[in-house]
């Protein structure tokens, strides 16, 4: 629908050529001036509701290969696409495939999709009511008739509610149809396959494919196998719900039970901007909007954040506090650290929501040194790294080398197994009492503290696991945080190099380097790296 919106303006709005439209996706930003006109055609909608049949009409001709809509409408979203690309490698996030809508049409996955769907009456053909001539899909958890339900009216607006359209009446069919194919091609049911070429390759030399036909010159006869997968996460906002769980009624329907066992709707809400964030971006707003705790963004309205901005500014930021902390460091090296504390800012920011919350972006809390923040996690493994740079030591390999770590395994098996009964914790900090004179040297509150830090270090790979379990990955936000907060109050407490017991001095070592470890290993599940200084 976006696709064809923005079409629309170049065809109809600003009577644009083929040639003309090629020539401007050439520009660098060329999502940006795609922005914008999709904003002036919703404009253009509102003006006159009998503009929507250029729509309609436009969606039509995008479905026909061979017509020059279809031309257009590739030449936009593959020019737009790459955008995308280029802004998500910015934050290190890679693709492996692109499989297209229009792909899904043009090799008849649809048609294979369609015909099961009817065979199997999942599909039914509606003849009468306000959905007459369409393809319709009884929406999940109702039934075709209301037993205690005498009024005839009431009985058939209660069947055209739960009725959810498939193929409309002029023989479109609907996202949710092509999205019920894609899955089935995904979960290998569908007995076809695209055709593959290369089309975007990453500074690190990774390829990303995408789907093609094979009469396509640029098809690949050797190329990864994409397909036949064991377990689906779609990541989709909460306005999705009903369109996924209608996929995965599909495919029950169609008898791939186990498939709609292993298709997880990863929902989340939407993500809006806090006003203060919105008039930092320089949006005028009202002071009902001051008033708000989150202003939503809109696209078809023209209000929101472009990501390649947020980076920029986010980056921006970051290099302000870096510059005057480090000036003696060389620019280059200064902004790749700055990059560095702006993408940890914002994955962390993103992930630190639970999925039902709203997440209202704010620069100044994002990016906040203090708190809940990927700043401060950030700054944790940069103050335990700095210790052991004043010691000479490497923290990499200290550890190993200088404490029995076999105690520890065992710590961190039995949190995984979800059996560390009192008994064995016992046990195993007795273990650990012979190889660092534990009982000697520590004793009380303070050995309470540390104890109390091997175990949260010891628990990354349970709660790991658990956020898969749940496609929950606010736990592991959560986790990184508390371990900073328990190691900043075991910093503060105990002068670790100015220790004259040479045997706690090693353990408390020990101890930095296994917090190190945890809360690196902890970001870099999250994609956030730790600069070398903040």
């Amino acid at each position: 629908m976006q696709v064809a919106d923005v079409v629309v303006g170049f065809t109809h709005i600003e009577k644009k050529s083929r040639a003309e439209i090629e020539t401007l996706a050439r520009q660098p930003r060329f999502d940006y001036y795609c922005w914008d006109l999709y904003a002036r055609v919703s404009q253009w909608y509102a003006q006159d509701k009998q503009n929507l049949q250029v729509r309609a009409q436009t969606l039509h001709g995008i479905e026909d290969a061979t017509s020059e809509t279809a031309a257009i409408a590739e030449l936009i979203s593959t020019a737009v696409l790459r955008r995308h690309l280029e802004t998500m490698d910015r934050l290190d996030i890679e693709y492996d495939f692109l499989p297209r809508e229009s792909e899904i049409l043009h090799l008849h996955f649809w048609d294979a999709a369609f015909a099961k769907l009817k065979d199997s009456g999942v599909l039914t053909y509606e003849n009468e009511g306000k959905n007459k001539g369409c393809w319709i899909m009884r929406r999940a958890g109702t039934a075709s008739t209301t037993e205690d339900t005498e009024n005839t009216e009431e009985l058939e607006k209660i069947a055209e509610d739960d009725q959810k359209v498939i193929v409309r009446s002029n023989g479109t069919v609907g996202y949710v149809g092509k999205d019920i194919a894609y899955h089935m091609w995904k979960f290998g049911l569908l007995g076809r396959d695209f055709a593959y070429r290369k089309f975007f390759r990453y500074p690190n030399q990774h390829d990303c494919w995408i789907s093609t036909t094979p009469d396509d010159k640029d098809a690949e006869k050797t190329h990864p196998h994409f397909g036949d997968v064991a377990e689906i996460y779609n990541v989709i906002d909460a306005r999705q719900s009903e369109a996924q769980n209608t996929v995965i009624e599909a495919l029950r329907g169609l008898g791939y039970n186990e498939a709609a066992d292993h298709y997880t709707h990863f929902s989340y809400e939407m993500v809006a901007l806090t006003p203060r964030c919105a008039a930092e971006l320089g949006y005028t707003l009202s002071e009902e909007d001051k008033a708000r705790s989150y202003i939503e963004v809109s696209g078809r309205k023209g209000f929101g954040v472009k990501a390649d901005d947020l980076l920029d500014q986010l980056i921006a930021s970051a290099k302000s506090e870096v510059d005057s902390r480090h000036p003696q460091l060389p620019d280059a090296e200064r902004l790749s650290i700055a990059t560095q504390i702006a993408i940890g800012a914002l994955r962390y920011f993103m992930l630190k929501f639970t999925k039902q919350s709203v997440i209202a972006f704010d620069f100044k809390e994002a990016l906040s040194f203090e708190g809940e923040t990927g700043p401060y996690a950030q700054y944790v493994v940069v103050r335990a790294t700095s210790i052991f740079k004043k010691a000479g030591l490497d923290p990499d390999n200290f550890p190993l080398a200088v404490v029995n770590f076999e105690p520890y395994v065992e710590l961190e098996q039995s949190v995984i197994e979800q059996e560390l009964a009192p008994q064995s914790f016992t046990g195993i900090k007795s273990k650990w009492a012979s190889e660092v004179d534990y009982a000697a040297n520590l004793s009380g509150e303070a050995a309470n503290e540390i104890w109390e830090l091997w175990l949260a270090a010891s628990k990354t790979s349970y709660i790991i696991d658990q956020c898969i379990a749940t496609t929950e990955p606010a736990y592991l936000a959560k986790h990184a945080f508390q371990l900073g907060q328990l190691f900043n109050t075991f910093y503060h407490r105990h002068p670790i190099l100015s220790e004259p017991d040479e045997k706690r001095k090693r353990f408390l070592l020990a101890t930095v380097a296994v917090v190190r470890r945890e809360l690196i290993r902890t970001l870099a599940v999250m994609g956030i790296t730790v600069p070398p200084v903040m």
